[in-house]
């Protein structure tokens, strides 16, 4: 017989039996392991950021996309690049954060799986705005037609939540959704008798209104920026509140959540967030639906890593998009929001048929 130290050295080295799982991940575990795909994530945003300035519908070698960065001379391809295709890729990369930390920030809130900004009628709003400061007013300057998109955002989302909750038992994803496609047509309707009526501001508002992120300069870029910056900090920052919203008002209420105060602020952050990304690349249908779905199927429920993720996997896929349209029809292009249609309809439709969707 073995002594019993020497019994329990031998069962306390021994591997556990074959067959049986392994011990799961603690939260330790799990926390590295979503912010070592975080940081595989923004490594992932480089690269396509880099393929969106190398690559476009005219075909510039490498090396002078790296000599434009660094001994700019300026020849027609430096200032193509510079110019043109760095504006046009940080702009995607603002478009895709602020559209897809948007999305989530509604699914959160509405506890709907399902909604985005353009199913809820913002994205409408928002463009009727712009509609009316191009078409009856005249104003071109982004920097002023954005508060006519704040203004469409805002009311668009004021009206869609007085809609679904007229009854007593309150606003359900179900309402939501109804109230804001038939805002949404109301609002879509209303732009496009503005233009049937103004042949010039519908020449001016055709690429604008499919999507697009051609024909911005930097400095719509630079005054546009405060707002997304605004809207994002605001939405990051309101992770925690959403995570103890998903248990029940009277949950939230009894750990200390401001329940009005944290809907007015996902509000307003949405409506930042919405406006500015309208006001620069039209309306772009889906980016807010699609990606927090997947970043959820992923990462799970919690809104700690669910609005980080939105935030920088949108415009991994808005910028990949972008690239794609400019190269399958060169030397032309095929407007993003046209290339993000025909990629996101089929994938609503299939969540849309699923019987279960990712938990929120």
């Amino acid at each position: 017989m073995r002594p019993a130290d020497d019994t329990a050295t031998t069962v306390e080295d021994d591997p556990p039996p074959t067959g049986h799982p392994a011990p799961a991940a603690g939260p330790k575990g799990r926390a590295f392991v979503l912010a070592t795909g975080l940081v595989v994530t923004v490594g992932v945003l480089a690269l396509v950021s880099m393929a969106s300035v190398a690559l476009g519908a005219r075909s510039v070698p490498f090396s002078t996309v790296i000599d434009a960065f660094l001994a700019p001379d300026g020849s027609n391809d430096h200032t193509v690049i510079r110019e043109l295709r760095v504006p046009r890729t940080l702009l995607g990369l603002g478009v895709g954060a602020t559209l897809g930390l948007a999305g989530a920030l509604m699914q959160s809130l509405t506890r709907n799986p399902l909604a985005d900004p353009g199913l809820l009628g913002i994205n409408q709003g928002a463009a009727l705005g712009v509609t009316l400061a191009l078409g009856l007013f005249g104003l071109s300057d982004p920097a002023v037609y954005i508060w006519f998109a704040f203004g469409g955002a805002a009311l668009a989302s004021a009206v869609v939540y007085a809609l679904a909750s007229a009854r007593r038992s309150g606003s359900s994803p179900v309402r939501l959704a109804l109230a804001g496609v038939a805002f949404g047509m109301v609002c879509t309707a209303v732009a496009s008798a503005i233009l049937r009526m103004d042949t010039q501001t519908f020449d001016r508002m055709r690429f604008w209104l499919t999507g697009s992120l051609a024909g911005q300069t930097a400095d719509t870029l630079l005054r546009l920026a405060p707002f997304m910056a605004a809207g994002l900090v605001l939405g990051l920052l309101l992770a925690r509140p959403l995570n103890l919203l998903a248990l029940g008002d009277d949950a939230g209420r009894a750990l200390g959540v401001a329940v009005n105060r944290t809907r007015v602020l996902t509000g307003v952050a949405v409506t930042l967030l919405c406006g500015a990304a309208t006001a620069a690349a039209g309306p772009l249908w889906f980016v807010g639906l699609i990606v927090p779905h997947a970043v959820r199927a992923v990462v799970g429920p919690d809104q700690r890593w669910v609005l980080p993720y939105s935030a920088l996997a949108a415009p991994v896929l808005l910028l990949a998009a972008d690239v794609v349209g400019r190269v399958i029809a060169r030397p032309g292009e095929v407007q993003v929001g046209i290339v993000w249609a025909v990629i996101g309809a089929p994938i609503f439709i299939l969540l849309a048929r699923r019987r279960r969707v990712a938990a929120l």
